[in-house]
């Protein structure tokens, strides 16, 4: 993104703050509306609003085992009729966007792919919610770009308040979804843009706090400070080295995955057969159901059995490779954080009795940071993201030196980063 008159006019830097509020409380709005709408679907699936995975402990096991693949069922079917209403109009992307400098998105397929998602989230995909919110947050921008009296070399800045928002809306960090905008979307810093994108997380953030949740993402316990030992950075060390091959691993999944879905051209069946294979993953573990948030959240409670935690990772690693592989839309953010706090916390109980600082609860910290790096490849979003997350900001050194390692082993190999957007999977 760039500008004839980067400095410019006081009032068309004024317009452009005014924009990035009007963002920011789109963005805010679009979230509670977009939330709502999967606790519909939801209880018409399941006859229940609460938490994905506690749903999923309620129903019978083949009830359990169908409604993910009802759901993707009807997603692939969306997808299928929609590419009709679309014209066969590729979907663009608010990162592409973003870095080409353009504003417009596609309206009809961002409201395909929207619908789509709706069903596959809210029937247990295990997926995030959180791609298709960001690019809702994206599109309502690129509206108001096109809309708003500003010069043409400055509405891609009102898009990418758009992105910023949704980062923040959606994993409560607002300097996360600064740096997501800078290192992601831009690629550079641009100087008149820095401004807007904080005046946009903010106003987003704050809305957020005021209105739906006045905390972070995450709450943990009071845990043990990890020392600045050699011991102990010597154990986020390890922490990064397996989290650099547990992301490649996971990057090579979902690789080879999506080339045998491939081989399927019908958009319906391909999502219901990822969504069987959820079901039937989640009738020996429910908590492959969903985003991951809530199995996240117990591992940071602590106090769990590791056989439990490898039994959940495992599963968990492979209902996200088939719903992500198939084409569901949604995010990949929260199940790779749940990758890198379960095999965290597993390297926490393994280095127990060694006494290098491994308390479980603060290796899945560093294990979910590192995981986001290494399947990102944007290590200053993932140390920055994970820390507004969970508030530790006591492990900043411990977090800063996995993301470090886990980057520079996940780019030694060819293996792309997913699909160029780690925030949603595209099809």
């Amino acid at each position: 993104m760039t500008s004839n008159n980067e400095n410019g006019s006081v009032s068309d830097i004024a317009k452009l703050w005014l924009a990035a509020l009007i963002v920011g409380l789109l963005t805010a709005g679009a979230l509670v509306v977009y939330h709502a709408a999967i606790h519909a679907i939801q209880w018409l699936l399941t006859q229940h609003t609460g938490s994905l995975v506690q749903d999923a402990r309620k129903l019978p096991l083949w009830i359990r085992a169908l409604v993910p693949a009802m759901g993707g069922l009807v997603a692939g079917l969306i997808l299928d009729v929609g590419r009709g209403w679309t014209g066969g109009k590729p979907h663009i992307d608010y990162i592409d966007a973003a870095r080409e400098g353009a504003t417009a998105l596609n309206d009809r397929t961002t409201a395909v792919r929207t619908l789509s998602s709706l069903f596959s989230i809210a029937s247990g995909a295990s997926i995030g919610r959180e791609g298709p919110m960001v690019q809702i947050s994206a599109w309502l921008a690129s509206w108001l770009a096109r809309l708003f009296p500003v010069p043409a070399a400055e509405r891609n800045a009102i898009l990418i308040c758009g992105i910023t928002s949704g980062i923040a809306a959606v994993y409560h960090a607002p300097i996360a979804g600064v740096v997501f905008a800078l290192e992601l979307a831009l690629g550079f810093f641009s100087r008149h843009a820095i401004a807007p994108l904080i005046l946009a997380a903010v106003a987003t953030s704050a809305l957020i706090f005021w209105t739906v949740e006045p905390s972070p993402l995450y709450i943990l316990p009071v845990v043990p400070r990890m020392p600045v030992t050699g011991q102990g950075l010597a154990a986020a060390l390890c922490v990064g080295a397996v989290s650099g091959l547990l992301g490649l691993f996971q990057l090579k999944m979902i690789e080879w995955a999506h080339a045998g879905f491939g081989r399927i051209r019908r958009r319906a069946l391909r999502l219901g057969l990822g969504g069987i294979a959820v079901g039937l993953l989640s009738m020996v573990a429910p908590e492959v159901w969903g985003n991951g948030y809530t199995a996240v959240s117990n591992v940071l409670a602590g106090g769990l059995s590791w056989k439990w935690v490898a039994i959940v990772l495992c599963a968990k690693l492979l209902a996200t490779v088939a719903s992500t592989s198939s084409g569901a839309i949604g995010g990949i953010f929260t199940p790779t954080l749940f990758v890198g706090a379960t095999s965290g916390y597993l390297f926490g109980v393994a280095l127990g009795g060694v006494h290098m600082g491994g308390d479980q609860v603060i290796m899945a910290v560093i294990g979910m940071a590192a995981v986001l790096a290494a399947v990102t490849r944007a290590p200053l979003m993932a140390i920055v993201m994970v820390l507004e997350m969970t508030g530790q900001f006591q492990v900043t050194l411990h977090v800063m030196l996995a993301c470090g390692v886990a980057y520079a082993i996940s780019t030694r190999f060819r293996i792309k980063a997913l699909y160029g957007n780690p925030i949603e999977h595209h099809s």
